[in-house]
């Protein structure tokens, strides 16, 4: 197998054909006015960060248009309340490279901006993302560097808006199911995994904000 991977840009360009004027006119180092209202459709972002310890995605998702259009440059996400991992917010400390990817329900075209990241604790500011009167211990602003949208193929083909082909989430294994899988040899018997799971809807209702 070692002798099919690719190993050398010369080698990629050879297999793949040069992209379409489409793929190249479509990026802009500025919000445009069609890409602000991608921004603004959009409940759901997934966050690209990178660290010493290595790369992390992590999604973020919050009432539509919740990514802040401060200008054609910036762009502010609020840090709503999460599992106290802070992995994404370390990575931006050390490293403020991001990647995000919007998804808009419904629509196949997502959009996709790279940018350099910062975080803000301006009291002003986190005021200003609060909502049912919790504002977030910190903003992320975004300044920045490339937008552009990416074409529906990936969306078609999962067929991810369409009903028919969404999974009953009895099928799959639940947090409860893999935190219990995970903790079984502890001395204490691991965590009850129905117990957390028949604790979660009313911990969430309880904490989104």
């Amino acid at each position: 197998m070692s002798d099919y991977i690719i190993d050398s840009i010369e080698t990629l360009e050879e297999i793949y054909s040069s992209p379409a004027e489409a793929s190249l006119v479509k990026e802009s180092t500025t919000i445009t006015d069609e890409y602000r209202r991608l921004i603004e459709a959009s409940p759901f972002v997934a966050l690209a960060s990178s660290g010493p310890e290595g790369l992390d995605c992590s999604p973020r998702g919050d009432l539509k248009g919740f990514v802040r259009i401060h200008d054609e440059k910036t762009v502010m996400i609020p840090d709503r309340r999460g599992n106290n991992r802070v992995d994404t917010l370390r990575n931006i400390v050390r490293d403020p490279r991001v990647a995000l990817l919007f998804l808009i329900p419904g629509s196949g075209t997502t959009l996709r901006i790279n940018g350099h990241a910062r975080l803000s604790t301006d009291p002003a500011l986190l005021e200003s993302f609060a909502e049912q009167g919790k504002s977030p211990r910190s903003v992320i602003i975004v300044d920045v560097e490339t937008t552009y949208f990416q074409c529906a193929r990936a969306i078609l083909r999962a067929k991810l808006w369409d009903p028919a082909e969404h999974q009953d989430p009895k099928s799959l294994p639940s947090p409860g199911d893999i935190l219990a899988a995970q903790t079984k040899s502890r001395d204490d018997g691991g965590i009850d995994g129905e117990a957390y799971d028949a604790e979660w809807p009313g911990r969430a209702a309880k904490s989104l904000w």
